[in-house]
């Protein structure tokens, strides 16, 4: 009987199969001494976050921008965007992660996770969040390197080389985003142990990106031909496709930062949807009132600047508020970019009055929003009994304002000595899709 037994299982492998694979599945044999047992939907909605971030930069921004240039620039002002995903990341992974978000001083994190050393897949870092791997909340933390720098590309479209765009933006992540990202997420940053409120980066991302967007159009010039010349967008189809992605990637870049699927995820992915909802009905209204009609390219860049707007406050404030940050945020940046001819500089795709303008009035309406009723981690505001945090909240500002734009003006200066900052004349009139890359965008028959 037993042998009939035994040759009934040699003839069914799955039956075999079966009890082997329960046997080293077993609780006795998964429970590996040292390796942390990690929370499946923290990590997987962490990951997919990562991913959603990911997306703002390639194709979102990539899309957001490339519309708005002319047709002969949108290869290049593609690959800016697309090159900076592997230029950061490599840097990120090899010390930037580390000089980021490592233990260190109050102003830079030491270099003992260069390389992600001690950064595993298999255990934590408590101090950020004891339920991922602290691999998954360095990738994370990539994605926002990386769409950082891309920002500033807006504001130095169709005119700066290639080669002087490469430089400046490894030595800009490396010497302002990375110290900037310590001070204000690190564990023992200046401006984190201050007791400044930044959910998702509005120092970090937008305010830093914006102020040297400013410092990058004064050092590189004017475009050639502004403002005497037409400089419409090309493809206003492929910056409303791109305004689409960053809505949706938002959501990774702010309910994401929860670190946890859990209420705080669900109030910050409320708060950003209204604050952008909000951005566009005001700057829509403000240029139909103003301008006669209301544009589609307003209401994308009314939804952005609400994005950046609430970027900072999303992990803090409930709804209400969320939507006075939009409404506030589309009406001023409206009024920021409109501005720009006045002062003189040549911000091509209105980086400064969206993001630095935008990340400004987030950052300090966090200071006037927040309650620790949304999130017992941060603090109350003005409007709930705490004006000591509006004035936090402005130290922040400032010294993120300046430490940006002044580094910037060094590493500009730095970077035309070395390679050059702009192409020549000829190069830029026949645009740096084909002086720069040797391609065209679109093909046409004759």
């Amino acid at each position: 009987m037993i042998t009939k037994s035994i040759r009934a299982l040699a003839r069914n492998p799955i039956v075999l199969t079966v009890p082997l694979c329960l046997a080293f599945a077993s609780p006795a044999a998964a429970a590996v001494p040292g390796v942390s047992k990690f929370d499946g939907a923290d990590t997987a909605w962490l990951l997919l976050c990562a991913a959603l971030v990911l997306m703002m930069t390639i194709p979102g921004l990539a899309l957001f921008y490339g519309g708005m240039v002319r047709r002969k620039n949108v290869l290049s002002t593609l690959m800016q965007s697309f090159i900076l995903v592997g230029i950061v990341s490599i840097q990120w992974v090899l010390f930037g992660y580390s000089l980021a978000f490592a233990p260190g001083s109050a102003l830079v994190g030491a270099l003992s996770w260069a390389g992600l050393s001690g950064v595993s897949a298999a255990e934590p870092y408590a101090a950020y969040s004891a339920t991922v791997p602290h691999q998954a909340f360095m990738i994370y933390q990539c994605m926002f390197a990386v769409i950082t720098p891309a920002l500033i590309t807006g504001a130095i479209a169709e005119r700066m080389s290639f080669k002087g765009f490469l430089v400046f933006s490894i030595l800009w992540i490396t010497l302002i985003y990375d110290p900037l990202a310590h001070w204000v997420w690190g564990v023992d940053g200046w401006i984190h142990q201050m007791g400044a409120l930044d959910f998702a980066g509005g120092t970090v991302v937008h305010i830093s990106s914006g102020v040297a967007a400013l410092a990058a159009a004064l050092m590189v010039g004017k475009r050639r031909g502004y403002p005497q010349e037409p400089m419409q967008p090309h493809n206003l189809t492929m910056t409303v496709t791109g305004a689409g992605l960053l809505w949706v990637g938002w959501f990774g870049f702010n309910a994401g930062s929860s670190l946890a699927a859990n209420g705080l995820a669900v109030s910050a992915f409320v708060a950003t949807h209204l604050g952008a909802s909000a951005a566009a009905l005001t700057w829509v209204a403000a240029e139909w009132w103003i301008g006669g009609k209301p544009t589609v390219l307003g209401a994308a860049s009314g939804a952005v600047a609400g994005l950046v707007a609430i970027t900072p406050a999303s992990g803090y404030v409930g709804p209400v508020p969320a939507i006075i940050i939009g409404a506030v945020a589309g009406a001023l940046c409206y009024s920021a970019c409109r501005m720009k001819s006045r002062f003189g500089y040549d911000d091509a795709l209105d980086v400064v009055g969206v993001h630095a303008v935008g990340g400004i009035w987030g950052a300090l309406a966090t200071g006037l929003f927040a309650s620790v009723l949304v999130n017992a981690a941060g603090a109350d505001g003005l409007f709930y009994g705490n004006p000591r945090q509006l004035f936090v909240q402005a130290i922040a500002v400032v010294s993120s304002m300046a430490f940006s734009f002044i580094g910037s003006m060094i590493l500009l200066k730095v970077t035309d000595a070395l390679v050059g900052l702009r192409v020549v004349n000829e190069s830029e009139q026949i645009g740096l899709d084909l002086s720069e890359h040797e391609e065209a965008a679109y093909a046409f028959e004759a």
